[in-house]
Order: C-alpha cells, then structure tokens, then sequence
C-alpha cells in the first residue's frame, strides 16, 4: 500500500501554545501509515510503531481542552497523546509497553483531523477497532 499521511488538528486558540512549548508547525504534525508501520511526528517529538506491536485502535472524545492539548503523559495509565486540539483522537493500544523516550509507553493517542479516515486504514491492515466517541 502506498503511504497515507493524516494531519493532527490543530486548533487556532492552541496554535501559538504548541509552536512555542512543542515546536508544532503544520509541516510537523502528522501521522503516517506505509506498509508496516504507523509514524507520528508532533513538533520535536515522533514515535514509530509496527502494525504487529499494535493490537487494537479505538477513537475516543472529545476531551476536556485542558487535559488534551499538546504531548501528554497519562500520570494514571502511562499513555501518551500527540493532540492539537479536543475533538478527540485515535487511541492505538499496544500488545506490550513500548520505550518511547525514558517512558514504558501501552499506547499512544493520536488527535487527527480525520479520525474516521485513520481508523478506515487501520482496519484495512489487519488492525481491528472500535469506535469510543461521547459527543
């Protein structure tokens, strides 16, 4: 399959906070899917994750904006978000904790602009989902 790129939303009242505290710019805030891999970039930080360690998505929100915005650590569950904005995201569960930075990470958010569209491409590689949404 061809690679497919999705961008993360970033919304106009958190544009300036993510430039300036992520290094977040339109050119650096992505997630892409090739043949065996989901890459994700979100201003200076990026993570690469083979299909076969993920073992499910689900699409969630949306949040809160104050626990949404930017790169996040999950202080309860060790999760990690890449989000420009609280309209929700793609939650990619993992089989097993992966290093990611110093971190043990069992999954990672990903705030897309098209979530539908992200979940769609998962499912046609092998990856199955749920959608989660509450609004």
């Amino acid at each position: 399959m061809a690679p497919t790129r999705y961008a993360i939303r970033v919304g106009s009242r958190s544009r300036l906070f993510l430039r300036i505290f992520f290094g977040v710019t339109s050119e650096r805030a992505w997630v892409e899917l090739d043949d065996s891999q989901v890459s994700a970039r979100f201003g200076w930080y990026s993570v690469r994750l083979p299909f076969d360690a993920i073992e499910s998505w689900r699409i969630e929100g949306p949040w809160r904006w104050v626990t949404a915005i930017g790169v996040r650590r999950s202080i309860r569950h060790g999760d990690v978000s890449f989000a420009g904005s609280p309209r929700g995201g793609v939650r990619l569960e993992l089989r097993r904790p992966i290093r990611w930075t110093i971190f043990d990470v069992p999954a990672f958010y990903l705030g897309v602009d098209d979530l539908d569209g992200l979940a769609a491409a998962l499912s046609e590689r092998g990856i199955p989902g749920t959608d989660a949404r509450t609004g």
